[in-house]
């Protein structure tokens, strides 16, 4: 996942703006400030998680407000969210991604995407078998990672 170019996010705002317009919601710096700060980055992440990092960048932001601006942006199609096995909602930005899985590792909980041909063809399949028409899925695979110096294994492992 990359980040996003000036180009990028001047369309995304544009959307976004857009959607704010046609449902009568403000169109305020904050959930703009949120939606630019989501569009920079490279990873999956929770709403607690981008809260904080806003406001240890003195970003005057409440909470209330990013999980109201994480949803104003789901419903656009901006963020997309996701429940990998946990108790915890996860985004991702959406706006221009092509189709792609996630393997999520137990441990350390690092989520690794993937696009893999034969996912779309078994999809393909399972629709002519059975006679639905797919427009989409989500596949989802769990397991261990084998990296034996994973960062993120390490910090679980300290704290």
């Amino acid at each position: 996942m990359s980040v996003s170019t000036p180009e990028h996010i001047k369309e995304i705002k544009e959307i976004f703006a857009a959607h704010l317009e046609q449902n009568k919601q403000r169109k305020t710096p904050e959930r703009f400030a949120i939606l630019e700060e989501i569009y920079m980055r490279t990873d999956h992440f929770d709403a607690e998680t981008l809260y904080i990092e806003m406001k240890n960048k003195n970003f005057n932001v409440s909470r209330a407000t990013v999980y109201n601006t994480l949803e104003l942006l789901e419903s656009c199609g901006l963020v997309v969210r996701h429940q990998f096995g946990d108790n915890q909602s996860r985004y991702e930005k959406s706006y221009n991604r092509r189709q792609h899985d996630h393997l999520i590792c137990e441990e350390c909980k690092e989520v690794k995407e993937f696009c893999d041909s034969r996912v779309f063809q078994i999809e393909t399949k399972i629709g002519e078998l059975l006679k639905h028409k797919i427009s989409h899925h989500s596949l989802i695979l769990y397991g261990a990672c084998e990296d034996v110096d994973c960062a993120n294994r390490q910090k679980m492992t300290k704290n």
